[in-house]
């Protein structure tokens, strides 16, 4: 979550700070106090209680005894959001069959600058517990969904994921440039992406690019399990299937 503007300069305007106030909620997190908010913002407190005044009014944010917690009139705007709304009907039916297939976890995902978002997320019946959630962010070059929107996306966005630093997460994390971008090579070759406790250890998953047209990958798909027990190459040919409909059935929608 960013506390400040795209551009890293804390925001002046109206919206600006109310939109920061938002934006300081982590996740896990149901609910933040005022001193909380103003030390995660640095806004003032009167301005800052002021604020979340209005966001109230709209039902934008909820008072609670103790804070403050985002309300459902958020919810309901991130429902209209229409790329998001699209690429999730057109991938239900698909992300179903590939659940009852594999009975693992099942995500998709789509890219943020350098990382990706989880937009819809079936949990597996007998895998571990996957910290990813449904509006939840992680990095892209530790992933089996982020390596694949890598691959299949322009230099730039790798060029500005090696600046940002590849931090090592696990003692299998990828974080040589040159390691990483040898592998996005394979991964175009192959059609999918392996990660393997690269992100977490003792999980690994598989995953495949999603496609609306002629272009870099507009979502990604993965299965993931144990990383003792859940062989990708078994799993690989169902997930890039599983991709391969989502793409046609996107191209249906907008073609």
């Amino acid at each position: 979550m960013r506390s400040t503007q795209p551009n890293g300069v804390a925001p002046n305007s109206v919206l600006g700070r109310a939109l920061t106030l938002l934006t300081a909620f982590r996740p896990g997190e149901d609910e933040l106090t005022l001193a909380e908010l103003h030390r995660r913002t640095g806004i003032p407190k009167p301005t800052a209680h002021r604020l979340l005044g209005e966001l109230v009014d709209w039902d934008v944010v909820e008072r609670t005894p103790t804070g403050i917690r985002l309300g459902m009139r958020l919810f309901e705007l991130g429902q209209l959001v229409p790329r998001q709304r699209s690429l999730r009907e057109a991938a239900a039916p698909f992300l179903t069959d590939l659940f009852e297939a594999t009975h693992e976890t099942v995500h998709l995902a789509v890219p943020d600058g350098i990382e990706v978002v989880y937009v819809q997320k079936l949990d597996g019946r007998r895998g571990p517990t996957v910290a990813s959630r449904v509006g939840g962010r992680m990095p892209a070059y530790c992933t089996g969904v982020g390596k694949v929107l890598l691959a299949f996306a322009p230099p730039e966005r790798f060029a500005a994921v090696v600046a940002a630093g590849l931090e090592r997460r696990t003692p299998r994390t990828v974080v040589a440039p040159g390691l990483l971008a040898s592998e996005l090579a394979a991964v175009r070759e192959r059609g999918v992406a392996l990660e393997h406790e690269e992100s977490t250890v003792g999980i690994t998953c598989v995953a495949a690019p999603v496609f609306d047209g002629e272009g870099p990958a507009v979502a990604a798909i993965s299965i993931t399990g144990w990383a003792n027990r859940l062989d990708p190459d078994r799993f690989a040919p169902a997930v890039r299937t599983a991709a391969l409909g989502i793409s046609r059935s996107l191209r249906g929608r907008t073609g």
